[in-house]
């Protein structure tokens, strides 16, 4: 007898799993930068392919017990873990705001969601 899968459960395995991943990449980030000769002007990109590969990856993993709906789920997963992250950005920056690079970052994370959940619900 096969179990029941729950999105909701599958959506908060996606998040955690893209916010685990993100934290371990850009602390090994920031070690590269503090014992490297890097040029800072890496860091805006490098966290932006950063975090499309987490949501990618979350969303995948995520999705990958669902049947359907793998870009609705997909896209739930990235904007889930953006609506965290720019909450946690606002609570520790008072001067937070929305700019062309969160737009961006805003719509690559959508991308990558629905990529995610899209091969995530295709593979067998």
């Amino acid at each position: 007898m096969e179990k029941s899968v729950k999105p909701g459960m599958n959506l908060i395995k996606g998040v955690g799993i893209s916010l685990i991943l993100t934290l371990v990449c850009l602390l090994v980030f920031s070690a590269v930068l503090t014992y490297t000769d890097i040029s800072e002007i890496y860091v805006e990109p490098v966290i932006m392919v950063i975090t499309g590969l987490s949501i990618l990856i979350g969303s995948f993993i995520g999705n990958i017990k669902i049947k359907r709906n793998g870009m609705l789920n997909g896209g739930l997963v990235g904007i889930i873990y953006l609506l965290i992250l720019y909450f946690i950005s606002s609570l520790l920056n008072w001067k937070f705001g929305l700019d062309f690079q969160s737009i961006v970052m805003i719509i690559v994370g959508c991308i990558c969601g629905i990529a995610g959940g899209i091969f995530g619900i295709n593979k067998r």
